[in-house]
């Protein structure tokens, strides 16, 4: 049996092209970018490249980007280190209730510490209207905190014109870009964004290395303590080859981003046409229109998540019910809640399909013909 893989907005393959890159590096650089010596110098010397080139795809300045070990230590530095350091100026942040548990329980430990924070609700698309955010604005708010796109549902939101909103406010505006890096083409300054995280096994790159991007006048208080490295704001060694690597994937991820984003979406009508064929009852949470083309989110009545999962996974399936972070939990996805509420039944039978710039027409159709003959064989 061959087993198809739908779940890239959990992890993604890794490239050929970064792993020849991290690996020429390895064999290339031995030093610890820190030290003084030859070797140190050398692999300075690698880094501060890196770093300029991946400012560059952001239309940063090379000073702005941080290195961390993935999205949710970008989230946490982000907002913990945005809060602190401007908490004299007020304590209230405005986030969402569908945001990655990154952000949120990061607002939670957040509130231990004394600070108010508003979380909004989506609609039944999972979108947060610019009006919302408006009528939640404070004087004393610090910072808005909205993700991109969302990693169960693949909605967009128009961050542009939340960020807007905070022209003339104190706030600042941080957003989780981690899935929509490599599909959305970022211009820090157009989109008007203060703070951004990012991780690189989502774009096919590395496990444990993302950044942060902070734009230079963001004041930004450490979260973590040691070394004085990432211009002091983020202590510890920086991982170099996984840096290299990270950049290579975005590399790869804009030289292909066009041709790409028509083939996932592509992967996505076909999905949904072959369930369709198949006739069985199944309906797309959130609006296809208003969803990347690399993530839908399907409920089939009548069944429920963990059955679904199972048989999916004893078919050769790999899909998952949302993000990777709450696996293994009986918990109904906050998402869904957020959308639907409490007491609707889609928030306990829904799948989250994701595909990536490996996936092929042909596994998708194979795949959509074994999820059919499961659900129709569970909701009867």
């Amino acid at each position: 049996m061959e087993r198809i893989y739908l779940d890239h907005a959990a992890t993604t393959p890794l490239a050929n092209e970064v792993l020849e890159a991290m690996l020429q590096t390895n064999q290339d650089i031995m030093g610890n970018p820190s030290s003084t010596h030859f070797y140190g110098r050398k692999a300075r010397s690698i880094l501060d490249q890196t770093r300029a080139k991946v400012a560059n795809h952001i239309q940063a300045h090379e000073k702005e980007i941080i290195f961390t070990s993935g999205g949710t230590e970008a989230d946490n530095l982000a907002i913990i280190g945005s809060a602190r350091a401007n908490s004299q100026k007020g304590r209230h942040i405005i986030t969402t209730a569908g945001e990655h548990h990154a952000v949120l329980h990061t607002m939670e430990y957040l509130e231990t510490e004394g600070f108010d924070i508003t979380y909004l609700s989506p609609n039944n698309e999972g979108y947060i209207t610019p009006d919302q955010v408006k009528e939640a604005l404070r004087e004393d708010t610090i910072l808005v905190s909205m993700m991109y796109v969302n990693n169960e549902t693949g909605m967009i939101q128009d961050i542009q014109a939340i960020a807007a909103l905070l022209k003339e406010h104190q706030a600042y505006f941080h957003t989780d870009a981690v899935q929509a890096f490599g599909i959305k083409k970022i211009d820090v300054d157009e989109l008007g964004i203060d703070l951004l995280s990012m991780s690189a096994h989502k774009i096919n790159g590395p496990q444990g290395v993302g950044f942060l991007y902070c734009k230079q006048n963001v004041p930004l208080e450490n979260v973590q303590h040691g070394g004085e490295q990432e211009r002091k704001k983020r202590a510890g060694t920086e991982n170099l080859l996984g840096i290299v690597g990270l950049e290579k994937a975005i590399e790869l991820a804009y030289e292909t981003m066009d041709t790409k984003s028509k083939n996932l979406l592509n992967l996505k009508q076909t999905l949904l046409k072959t369930l369709k064929d198949s006739h069985i009852d199944f309906e797309v949470n959130g609006t296809i229109e208003s969803t990347v083309p690399s993530i839908v989110n399907v409920s089939f009545p009548n069944t429920q998540v963990e059955q679904l999962l199972m048989n999916f996974d004893l078919e050769g399936v790999a899909v998952s019910s949302g993000s990777a972070c709450t696996a293994g939990t009986q918990e109904p996805s906050h998402v869904l809640v957020a959308m639907y509420g409490k007491d609707d039944a889609r928030i306990y039978n829904s799948i989250r399909f994701s595909f990536g710039a490996f996936t092929t027409e042909e596994e998708v159709i194979e795949a959509g013909k074994r999820i059919a003959k499961i659900v129709k064989r569970l909701q009867k």
